[in-house]
This record gives C-alpha cells, sequence and structure tokens, in this order.
C-alpha cells in the first residue's frame, strides 16, 4: 500500500531511513536534513497530524524513547545540551503533516536559535493571557 505521507511512507519501510531506536508505536531516525549531526527524529508509526489529534496512550512510550535516544545523541555527538522540539502548523514551522519531535545535539555558541524571548508589557497583560487561556480549556473539556 502506498501512503502519501513522507513520514508514514518511512514507518512503511516504502522510503530508506537510518533508524536509531523503534517501538510498536514509534520510530527514531537521523534527519536527513540536520540542524547538526545527530539531529534524529522521533515519529509515530501512525499518522497523526499534530499534537492536538494525538493518540495520548503513547506518553510513556514516546518519553522513554526520547530519554535514551536523546541521551544517545548527546554522548555520540559530543553535545552540550540537547533541544527537544515539537512544531504545530506552518507558522510554527511544521514542514511536514505528521507528529514528529525533533531530538537537536548543542553546544554553546553553535548559532541555532528557534526563538528569541520575549517579555509580558506588564504583569496584569501576563494574568489578562492567562485567563483567557484557562477559559479556552474550560470550553475545550465542555465541548
Amino acid at each position: 500500500m502506498k501512503h502519501a505521507c513522507i513520514f508514514c511512507r518511512i514507518a512503511a519501510g516504502e522510503i530508506p531511513c537510518t533508524v536509531l531506536d523503534e517501538s510498536e508505536h514509534l520510530l527514531a531516525i537521523l534527519d536527513v536534513n540536520p540542524a547538526f549531526p545527530g539531529h534524529t527524529l522521533i515519529i509515530p508509526r501512525a499518522h497523526e497530524e499534530n499534537i492536538f489529534r494525538a493518540d495520548t496512550s503513547v506518553g510513556a512510550e514516546l518519553l522513554d524513547m526520547m530519554r535514551r535516544v536523546g541521551a544517545a545523541v548527546t554522548e555520540a555527538t559530543g553535545a552540550t545540551g540537547l533541544n527537544i522540539i515539537q512544531n504545530n502548523g506552518r507558522s510554527a514551522w511544521q514542514t511536514v503533516d505528521h507528529l514528529h519531535w525533533h531530538l537537536i545535539p548543542r553546544r554553546e555558541g553553535d548559532g541555532f536559535e528557534p526563538w528569541k524571548p520575549g517579555i509580558y508589557d506588564s504583569h496584569t497583560q501576563m494574568k489578562t493571557m492567562a485567563e483567557k487561556i484557562r477559559a479556552a480549556m474550560v470550553r475545550r473539556r465542555q465541548g
């Protein structure tokens, strides 16, 4: 069976990849377009577009794989840190519509900056944002 999504095709074995680890629900592979050598992707075998539609039952399995693979990537590359990044939507840099996590080995001064921190204009602005988020959470639970 042919799949349209590149990550579904990789998970199905239709496209070759460099597998680092695998489980019943997940696959850890080297990114072919890495930010730095050792940049790894963890993808669910089943197609999920983004985190908002994800099957939460694989949470413990995912965390375990992130820990194992992330520690190994850090050691093997000599990195002093590791980013775990997951993007949802084009404006958040999601380029493949299949849920995935980036494990990116990092070093001081490597020049990789996914965002620059900002600040709220005031504590009131921060409180207002928190209230909006909490209200959205209530609506989503009720809906």
